[in-house]
């Protein structure tokens, strides 16, 4: 039997029930993704080790060789297996905290660091020894399930734990609020993201702000083999150490995800230089305050020379600048942000024309309100290109084309294919797209609030006046009329 998302969401959703009422949401997700994740390498690991068993019928040398070969190890002690039979111990807490520490240590390359943020034997988030482990043994029970194999053969999608995130960020939004939207992008903005700029084969795709790695993984997919490679930073060291488990189930083993906030420490570094991308996602947060004009005004990596620096206050566009000298000849990047970038004036008014006339911004794409976890503000995306062949700006407003729902509005599967065609065929549609010529931006003194270019207004249906008079001549006689019943019923009765 196959392990469908389905089943796997529901396993999830009842594991949360050990936690509720002890910590936020905020924080028992990381507890239950990463046992998810000590879950998936059990699984993994047993079914290749009984398949080596099968086909060297028992050489244990040769087996031990064939195991040291595979993405990682893991010993017994490390196992999902061996934590359920210890789950009545009284120090479950530290047998699972050892057993974490165990699988960094045997594979220092690719695990090192991933369980750094979580301590399943934090009394502070967890409670007393007694409350501890009751929490933790409920846990290991709840994934004890065979709905929840997650062996090769038994996975029906790929996608395990970035569906488990993404099912647990969906469900807690009312309450892990805009710590959630910090790093998350809805599955839909990803995929339209990635195809947008439609990663191809052996291009790099990078994420200077990649959160829990949705938006790089959904462009890897547009590739559509395993030619590619995968780049990303990440500030929030437990949102990393997620992403990076999100990487590994989705088999990116060779992604490079690295910690640190991009801005003040840009890390994807090649000989010196700013690592150059063919194709750039990114749905950095919007509108940060102190993002670093202080290390900006003297950085060695020339990312804000040529341009003002922004706002101190507003750090959108140094993500863009960030973005633009990372961009390869010929790449392309795109970019969801606040609408407050297209008219924003003073320095970053300043940047924005200069990244016009260098003739770099492709398109500006506006989006519908309350997409996104953390914010009801409506975004935009803005898609840049490397040596553009033609001057023009297509402008689209797929503000009002969303599928509303009771905590966010999401964008169907025909919202998307209405914007990547009206995109990528590039057409003028009334009242949803319009191409711009340089000089019509020019002459909205490089202003490019989405309704300059594309007239949404609908006008309102004529009113007749006389029928109006006459409909409402009628209701006056039907009011009288029943006044008048009213009023012989009322005398019958002897009120009046």
């Amino acid at each position: 039997m196959s392990a469908s998302k389905e089943a796997i969401n529901a396993i999830v959703w009842k594991a949360c029930d050990g936690f509720r009422g002890s910590m936020d949401s905020s924080k028992y997700k990381d507890y239950i993704l990463s046992m998810l994740f000590v879950k998936y390498l059990s699984d993994f690991y047993k079914e290749k080790l009984q398949v080596l068993q099968e086909r060297y019928k028992g050489d244990e040398e040769r087996i031990r060789r064939s195991l040291a070969r595979e993405k990682f190890v893991l010993d017994e002690t490390c196992t999902f297996e061996y934590l359920l039979q210890n789950k009545e111990a009284n120090n479950l807490g530290e047998i699972i905290n050892k057993a974490l520490a165990k699988i960094e240590e045997d594979n220092p390359s690719k695990l090192d660091g991933i369980f750094r943020n979580v301590d399943f034997n934090d009394k502070n988030l967890l409670g007393e020894s007694k409350e501890r482990n009751a929490i933790l043994r409920n846990l290991l029970e709840v994934f004890d399930s065979d709905d929840l194999d997650l062996s090769p053969s038994k996975i029906s999608e790929r996608d395990v734990i970035g569906d488990a995130y993404e099912y647990l960020i969906a469900e807690f939004a009312s309450d892990a609020g805009k710590k959630g939207g910090e790093f998350f992008t809805p599955s839909e903005v990803s995929t339209l993201l990635a195809k947008l700029v439609s990663a191809k084969e052996g291009e790099r795709i990078y994420d200077p702000t990649c959160g829990s790695g949705s938006l790089l993984i959904k462009s890897s997919k547009e590739v559509g083999n395993e030619n590619f490679a995968i780049y990303g930073q990440e500030k929030n060291s437990q949102t990393h150490s997620l992403c990076r488990m999100n990487m590994y189930l989705h088999e990116i083993n060779d992604a490079k995800i690295e910690w640190g906030d991009t801005i003040r420490n840009p890390l994807q570094i090649h000989n010196d230089a700013l690592m150059r991308f063919d194709v750039i996602v990114a749905n950095p947060p919007f509108s940060l305050d102190q993002w670093g004009i202080d290390e900006a005004k003297d950085d060695r990596w020339g990312r804000f020379s040529r341009y003002p620096l922004p706002p101190k206050g507003n750090g959108d566009y140094a993500f863009i600048l960030h973005m633009i000298s990372s961009l390869a000849p010929q790449g392309r990047m795109g970019v969801v942000l606040p609408h407050g970038v297209l008219f924003r004036g003073s320095s970053e008014g300043k940047i924005r024309r200069q990244l016009i006339d260098e003739n770099l911004l492709d398109a500006v794409i506006g989006l519908p309100a309350n997409l996104f976890y953390g914010t009801s503000i409506p975004a935009c995306i803005l898609i840049f290109k490397k040596d553009r062949e033609r001057s023009d700006i297509l402008f689209i407003d797929a503000s009002k084309e969303f599928q509303k729902g009771k905590r966010q509005n999401t964008l169907t599967e025909e919202n998307i294919t209405k914007i990547l065609t009206t995109y990528h065929n590039r057409q003028e549609v009334e009242k949803y797209s319009h191409i711009a010529t340089l000089e019509e931006i020019k002459a909205n003194d490089y202003n490019l609030n989405i309704p300059r270019y594309v007239d949404t207004f609908e006008e309102e249906e004529e009113v007749d006046i006389p029928s109006t008079l006459k409909n409402i001549a009628k209701l006056d006689e039907e009011i009288a009329q029943t006044q008048k019943k009213m009023d012989s019923y009322l005398k019958e009765l002897g009120l009046v």
